[in-house]
């Protein structure tokens, strides 16, 4: 009894020697079926290259080109007399509510005047301006490159015309390449959207061009508030600028950095009177 007993304990040792010892095995955070997927490596949801216009496959309702000038005329008009207005003194721009932030300064000139116009293809419905794309949602890019994807049948007037995300799988110099042509597509009337480390400081900012890109000086026109600022009291004041005029190399440096890019956001064609 007592030999047969001896013989069931060396058997029991030599099983566990040879199995695994639980809890002992490496598991990667990227694992399948792990809750957080691995990064991807970067690649450029869309880079300087020409989104068609919205529903390309079914062609927009006929709109009014007149209506659509008028639409960007009256934006730019008020950023003027915003701009005179203000007469060079600082702003506001501490709080959520405060116009003279960026993002809250280009929706002002929207909403007050967006009332007046419809599309084509839903002339009941009210014109919205769509919010930032939150940062989770941005992820891996930084927050403020794009919008939120706010369809036109919900008032949305706007398309992606164009978009530049920096690219890790090309050089520094290629990505320089296409940014510089994202920037040669500007229009009057185009709503900019980045996310800069600049002169001025790091992080979102939103503006409108005021004019068509320049090829004979190489450069943009635009306005918007709280590009310059300063600090009072702990509060954040920011300028208006109207006709700011800068060669598009300046803006390049701004935004083509790894994680970094910009959107143009224009108008659709089917934009006419309510």
């Amino acid at each position: 009894m007592k030999k047969t007993l001896c013989l069931w304990m060396a058997l029991l040792m030599l099983m566990l020697a040879v199995l695994p010892a639980l809890g002992e095995e490496e598991v990667s955070l990227f694992a399948p079926g792990a809750a957080t997927p691995a990064p991807a490596a970067q690649p450029a949801p869309a880079t300087a290259v020409p989104q068609a216009e919205p529903e390309a496959a079914t062609p927009l309702p006929e709109g009014d080109a007149d209506a659509r000038a008028a639409f960007i005329d009256e934006m730019i008009a008020l950023a003027q007399s915003i701009y005179r207005q203000t007469n060079g003194r600082a702003q506001p721009a501490n709080s959520a509510g405060d116009i003279y932030v960026c993002k809250n300064f280009t929706v002002h000139l929207f909403r007050k005047n967006r009332d007046d116009y419809r599309m084509a293809a839903y002339p009941d419905v009210p014109l919205v301006i769509p919010n930032n794309l939150p940062a989770k949602e941005s992820k891996p890019y930084s927050y403020g490159i794009a919008w939120q994807d706010v369809p036109a049948e919900q008032g949305n007037p706007f398309y992606a015309a164009h978009s530049l995300y920096y690219d890790t799988n090309l050089s520094k110099e290629e990505n320089r390449e296409k940014a510089m042509a994202f920037m040669r597509q500007v229009q009057r009337g185009d709503f900019f959207q980045m996310s800069a480390d600049y002169y001025y400081g790091v992080g979102a900012h939103s503006l409108v061009f005021t004019q068509d890109y320049d090829a004979d000086s190489d450069s943009v026109t635009w306005t918007d508030s709280n590009m310059k600022g300063e600090s009072r009291g702990g509060k954040r004041y920011g300028y208006v600028q109207y006709d700011a005029v800068k060669p598009i190399e300046w803006f390049v440096d701004a935004f083509c950095k790894r994680g970094r890019g910009a959107t143009l956001y224009r108008l659709r064609d089917d934009i006419i009177n309510k």
